[in-house]
């Protein structure tokens, strides 16, 4: 008999130790998956009149009564910048609903109020808010321009004399960040280029860019907008290395890089490229360089911006904004 009650003992102990408590449930709690929803918090933020330019940042509030995926969106009213922030949570803090200014989707914030709304993916309720920006965020590296005091007079430009040429800077609420942006478009039959702008070191004071020697760590940032029935332009970012310091740049033996982008997104995207995935290109095609073939970025004395098409093509056009150099990785805007 009592072998019989040590024996009952010991297997019952074994049973219960091996099933885990309610705490070390693995999986989705029942109150996750089966409980009522409800708002415990209402929707809030940590400061209302955000001043992203001096690195402030807020964080959005919020509880509810289980675990669920949310959806937080953020809009500017003037711009339509969007930020999209998302979560799986019961909480909404500032370890997971921080935002310090940046987007998801250009253009970028100005200063604008913005609406705040809160979402979730199996429930209607939807929470709203509204904030102010009080100073866009700014972003470290070396600004060629965003537009905003118009033509550097000491850049180049040329258009042809075709048909609706536009080569000028351009005011409007669509732009991709601030105000304005370089418009660039018009109809030519005869000739691959229809215009061009020319961005020297020399604009800037300098004989070279201020960037630093490593090609991988320097990266080539522009925003770039295609009109959604228009896809015959051509881009063509060049960049002009003085070799050997003389202060001018040589075409028969010293290095040019480029990119040639083709316009296939419609509205405003970014495009950003390692200096040292830069090719040399002739005609659109990989080619040898004509100067020492080494990537040095603190060289480069000067950034073209060439706008083609097909001249059988018709009319082309794009739209230029935020060309800038950051260090270390691209643009985060």
């Amino acid at each position: 008999m009592k072998y019989s009650l040590l024996f009952s003992a010991i297997i019952s102990l074994v049973v219960f130790s091996g099933c885990k408590t309610d705490d070390e449930f693995d999986g989705p709690s029942l109150n996750d998956l089966y409980g009522k929803f409800s708002i415990v918090e209402p929707l809030s933020a940590s400061v209302y009149d955000v001043d992203f330019g001096t690195g402030q940042t807020t964080f959005f509030k919020a509880s509810f009564s289980k675990n669920i995926a949310w959806k937080l969106n953020i809009t500017g009213l003037e711009s339509g910048a969007k930020k999209e922030i998302t979560g799986f949570s019961n909480v909404l803090d500032a370890t997971n609903a921080t935002w310090n200014g940046t987007i998801t989707k250009l253009p970028l914030f100005r200063i604008e109020d913005c609406a705040v709304e809160l979402t979730f993916d199996t429930e209607t309720d939807t929470l709203r808010d509204t904030l102010h920006v009080a100073s866009a965020r700014i972003n470290e590296g070396f600004l060629l321009s965003d537009f905003e005091d118009g033509v550097n007079p000491g850049w180049q430009s040329f258009a042809q004399s075709g048909a609706s040429m536009s080569f000028a800077v351009q005011t409007s609420d669509s732009a991709a960040q601030g105000a304005k942006y370089f418009d660039m478009g018009g109809v030519v039959d005869w000739d691959w280029l229809l215009g061009y702008l020319y961005l020297p070191a020399s604009a800037y004071g300098a004989t070279t860019y201020p960037l630093s020697s490593n090609p991988d760590e320097v990266f080539f940032n522009s925003m770039i907008y295609k009109s959604e029935s228009l896809s015959n332009g051509i881009l063509l970012f060049q960049f002009t290395e003085d070799d050997n310091g003389d202060g001018t740049f040589t075409s028969a033996n010293e290095d040019m890089y480029s990119i040639q982008v083709t316009l296939s997104e419609n509205g405003w995207s970014q495009l950003s490229v390692k200096y040292s995935d830069l090719a040399t290109l002739v005609n659109g095609s990989p080619a040898t360089p004509a100067g020492n073939g080494v990537h040095e970025p603190n060289k480069l004395s000067q950034v073209n911006v060439l706008f083609l098409k097909n001249p059988s093509s018709g009319y082309a056009h794009t739209r230029l904004d935020y060309l800038i150099f950051t260090q270390g990785a691209p643009l985060v805007p």
